[in-house]
């Protein structure tokens, strides 16, 4: 069982698929609630069992497949972005990617520039542009 198809069955199906302790132990309260928080009629119950972590997997599969009104809930998962200079200002200062998010924050466009002149490699494509 994988942890959406908890979700499902908490949303949609209503099904109670926790027969045992096996799939108790494959209930992930955290993925589960992670994914019902990105619905306005969800996010308050998922938030509930969020602070409530200490209960069983059982106890809180339970509450959430009684409380949910039944709806088909589906949402892009959040993904962090790649600062497409990040790597650029890594390589010049030779420093973390964390750092580097920090030093991005403190360059203008002016020195943004300046940095990626010195550090172009050149190669088959130097100076040319796609047509």
């Amino acid at each position: 069982m994988n942890p959406f198809d908890f979700v499902s069955a908490v949303s949609y199906t209503k099904e109670d698929i926790m027969p045992d302790s096996l799939a108790e132990k494959a209930y992930n309260p955290y993925l589960t609630n992670k994914s019902l928080s990105y619905h306005q009629d969800s996010v308050l119950f998922a938030n509930e069992m969020n602070s409530r972590y200490h209960l069983d997997h059982r106890l809180q599969f339970q509450f959430l497949i009684n409380t949910l009104r039944q709806r088909k809930r589906f949402s892009k998962w959040e993904k962090s972005e790649k600062l497409k200079d990040l790597d650029v200002v890594k390589e010049y200062y030779g420093c973390s990617s964390k750092r580097a998010e920090e030093y991005l924050s403190l360059l203008d466009d002016n020195s943004l520039l300046n940095l990626k002149q010195k550090m172009d490699k050149g190669g088959i494509n130097h100076g040319r542009t796609k047509e």
